[in-house]
């Protein structure tokens, strides 16, 4: 039976991903900047911000439907489709524009009033929160994006020494 890890395991790979991806960030961005000829951080704001998002959904996709990322390897996590094979492309496509529910809300609700820096950190904390807990009540105890695009988090074996 294919069993869901805990969720402070599940908490714990998703912080260490967010560690990882700085360094996606650091070379996308300098690969961005170089080609754009950017001189100034924040000329090509929105530009920058399109292309990591592009960048991201080539890494999480790919990776995803090999199994796991190099964070999910280390805590011993694959991700897999309602019937415990592996997904394709599209379903790892589908995976990482839902899962982007985790910041979207707070970012969209906190647009217009143009809050200051801490008071954004403190809403999305919250929110990321809130999504992890709601995991509790799937019946899978599953986030609800692996829900709604049809893909599972699940322990995998670690591997042998």
């Amino acid at each position: 039976m294919l069993q869901a890890p805990g969720l402070w395991r599940r908490m714990a790979c998703w912080l260490y991903e967010g560690m990882l991806m700085f360094g996606v960030v650091f070379l996308a961005g300098y690969l961005f900047g170089t080609l754009s000829q950017t001189r100034h951080a924040l000329d090509n704001r929105f530009a920058l911000q399109a292309f990591l998002f592009v960048i991201f959904g080539i890494y999480f996709t790919w990776f995803w439907a090999k199994g796991q990322t190099l964070a999910m390897k280390t805590w011993n996590i694959r991700v897999v489709g309602r019937d415990g094979r592996a997904i394709s492309q599209p379903r790892a496509l589908l995976r990482y524009v839902l899962s982007w529910l985790w910041f979207v809300p707070p970012l969209a609700c906190m647009a217009p009033f143009g809050l200051p820096a801490g008071e954004s950190f403190v809403l999305v904390l919250g929110w990321v929160a809130v999504w992890a807990i709601a995991s509790r009540f799937h019946p899978q105890c599953q986030f609800w994006h692996d829900a709604l695009a049809g893909t599972r988090l699940v322990n995998s074996r670690p591997l042998s020494r």
